[in-house]
Formats: C-alpha cells, structure tokens, sequence
C-alpha cells in the first residue's frame, strides 16, 4: 500500500494527523507542503473533490493508493484502523458517538475561532507583505469559492470586530466545555484519544491569542501540557521548519451561521 501524507507545520489539523501517524506506528512518506501560501492547490489531486470541498480549509492530505483524503478527524480514524496497538477510539456505539460530537464540535466551533485568530495574527501580516498580483494568482487556483473568499478576506485583513467577538467566544465554550470534560479523567474520553490530538491541535497556539478564555481553566492547562508531552506530538513538534509552529496559519473552516 503506497501512503503519502502532505502536511503543513506541525500545528492545528497537520498536527492531529502527524500524531496520529506516530500513535499508530503507520508507515508514510512524509512531503511538506506549504499550506499558508496555497501550495495545495498546485499538487495533482487539487481538483479531487474531497480535497477541493474539505470543509477544514487548508488541511493535510493523505493519499493512499491513488486516493486523496481530508479533514484531520477522518484521516486521524483512518489511520487509528490500520495501525498497529490499541485503538485511539473508545469502543463500542456510544464511544463512537463521542468522538463524532466532538469531531462536530471542532468543526463549528473551535477550528472557525482559532483559524481566524490565528491568520488575522499571523497570516494576514505575511500576505501584506506579497504582490497584490502574486497573492490573486495563488487564490485563482482554489476551487472552492467559499475557501478563495476566505484567502480574500485575510489578504484584505477584513476581520470584522463582531466577528473577532464570536471567535473569542467560541474559544471560551472550548475551554469550558474541556475543563467539565476533565473533572474525572485526565484525558477527554476518559482514555488518551484522537479526540485529545484533534482538541489540541486547534488549540494549542490560542493562550497567545484569546488569554480571557484559559481563565479558570486548570485542568485544560495540565490536560495541555499532558498531550504536548505524548512522544507522538513531540516526534511531530520536531518536523517544524520555523522556529514556533503555533504561529503557522492557514485559512480554516468558516464560521457556521447558527450558534
């Protein structure tokens, strides 16, 4: 089986699936891409419809066998399948049900916020300093129109104050929702999961972004310190390129219009 994985820097969904790929012990050539300057969307399956339509935005790529695979949750379940050890998914229905709300919950609500802080902070300063040209070219290659919008929005650094507001908010429902997770367990479903790689990945850089939403949050700290340590996440840190990984953005989700 001929695997391939095209990550970003080891920082939100890149870094679920990296550690995943650790967890499990599956063999796959590694190939950096540059996901914050469209790089994805010069590579042969950019026109793949689950590729071009990933609701994640600018995420890792896994193909496998000729086929291409999105959205780091997914993949991350994929991968948890064929590796070797033991699952990274509680067992039975309600266990998938678990990890299936909080897959939904990641998408709604904590991958929009940290992707929007983390480009307005990050990303939109990289893009001022490229040719209007250069940047409208990159984004005439992005199929989907409501990814190219949001490339638009952080080229113009349209970040609307109401919507500042709301990714600080959903931030503060992560936490919370984390640290009530966390009352009788030190991990989200009770043992270490994919769900604790694919939380963390999206949240790690946002202590820097959205301070007021780690207030009063102890067991979300630790809890943090405790995946950051895992030897997956670590061997995974060690791919960067550039000397803080948490401040590499690229266009995430949108924003869902109810909640």
């Amino acid at each position: 089986m001929a695997m391939t994985l095209y990550h970003g820097e080891p920082n939100g969904p890149s870094l679920t699936v990296l550690a995943t790929l650790f967890e499990k012990g599956v063999e796959a050539d590694l190939k950096r891409i540059d996901l914050a300057s469209g790089e994805r969307h010069t590579l042969p399956f950019a026109k793949d419809t689950e590729v071009a339509l990933s609701i994640e935005g600018e995420g890792p790529v896994l193909v496998v066998d000729g086929t291409p695979m999105t959205d780091a949750l997914y993949v991350a379940m994929y991968l948890d399948e064929i590796g070797g050890g033991p699952s990274l998914q509680p067992p039975g229905a309600l266990g998938h049900w678990d990890v299936l709300v909080w897959a939904r919950f990641v998408a709604e609500r904590l991958a929009p916020a940290a992707s929007t802080l983390g480009t307005r902070a990050y990303l939109a300063p990289r893009l001022a300093g490229r040719s209007k040209a250069d940047v409208d070219a990159m984004i005439a290659r992005i199929d989907s129109v409501d990814l190219a919008d949001r490339w638009r929005a952080v080229a113009a650094n349209d970040y609307p104050e109401e919507q500042v507001a709301d990714s600080h908010r959903k931030l503060k429902l992560v936490t919370e929702r984390t640290e009530k997770a966390l009352e009788n367990s030190d991990w989200l479903l009770g043992d270490f999961s994919i769900t604790d790689l694919e939380v963390y990945g999206w949240l790690a850089s946002m202590p820097l972004l959205s301070a007021a939403a780690f207030a009063d949050t102890p067991k979300t700290k630790a809890w943090m310190e405790r995946v950051k340590s895992r030897p997956s996440v670590q061997k995974a840190l060690a791919l960067a390129t550039i000397e803080e990984a948490t401040q590499y953005w690229a266009p995430g989700p949108e924003h869902s219009r109810w909640g």
